[in-house]
């Protein structure tokens, strides 16, 4: 009996340090990674099926569009999971031309929670994942700066760790809140919480403006990309040429009175 006294007081003070470094450990308040399905009030964006890809996306009709409808994303068989999924690289946007084949929700969006996952089939591979229609949350493998992925695009670091590179599944999970107004002027800049594959990436990080030009999306013509409007926006998926897929797309719509999407 002293001999097991003896080793529980040799454990203890080693378990009490796991328990406070768990406790250290930034945890998300509800599921988020790979695989994690819609929850209750949440949308289905795009489930796999060409059906809904074709009732829920279009075109997004900027500046250099050069695809016409219906759109030409082919939905392909999953490279490494069961189902179907949609593969980015429509003819249109051969060479990297953004903006000439992106596809954007027909509905519009403000604050939200958004879960996309994505898959990169090749080295260099490039797409964006973009809140509002204005904001992109970059997709580029192999780019670790704060154009890269996992960037809010040049205006945050990347959290490249967190990836899991070409050939794998990957997931963002996404609180977003939209700019506020008052008399027509911002005064409240767009914020964001994000995790990648599970993790927490970026924390309250406030967005200011569209990167990228009028090419990019709405409000990126305005004032060098800072003049942003009051308008909502769809979540818009990137063509730049490349075989970037996409499955497992939904959103729910969010009314967030605070300036808080740490979640």
């Amino acid at each position: 009996m002293k001999h097991v006294a003896r080793e529980l007081i040799h454990i203890t003070p080693v378990l009490l340090l796991l328990i406070v470094c768990a406790a250290m450990i930034p945890l998300a308040k509800e599921p988020v990674g790979v695989g994690v399905k819609a929850p209750k009030g949440a949308e289905m964006l795009f489930d796999g099926s060409r059906k809904m890809l074709d009732e829920k996306w279009m075109y997004w009709e900027g500046p250099r569009l050069k695809a016409t409808m219906p759109i030409k994303w082919q939905i392909e068989k999953d490279p490494a999971g069961s189902g179907t999924v949609m593969n980015t690289n429509d003819p249109a946007a051969a060479g990297g031309l953004y903006g000439a084949a992106d596809i954007v929700t027909k509905e519009t969006f403000r604050d939200f929670r958004l879960h996309v996952e994505f898959y990169v089939s090749k080295p260099g591979g490039n797409s964006g994942v973009y809140l509002q229609n204005r904001y992109e949350i970059q997709i580029f493998d192999g780019d670790t700066t704060s154009h890269g992925l996992g960037a809010i695009i040049n205006e945050s670091p990347s959290p490249y760790k967190l990836y899991t590179g070409p050939g794998k599944w990957n997931a963002y999970d996404i609180e977003f809140r939209a700019a506020r107004f008052t008399d027509g002027k911002r005064t409240e800049p767009a914020m964001a919480t994000i995790y990648l594959n599970g993790k927490k990436a970026h924390t309250n990080r406030p967005i200011n403006q569209v990167w990228g030009g009028p090419n990019s999306g709405i409000d990126g013509g305005n004032d060098g990309g800072k003049g942003i409007t009051d308008t909502p926006g769809g979540i818009k998926l990137q063509a730049e040429g490349h075989d970037v897929f996409y499955r497992n797309i939904w959103i729910k719509p969010l009314d967030l009175k605070q300036a808080n999407t740490d979640f």
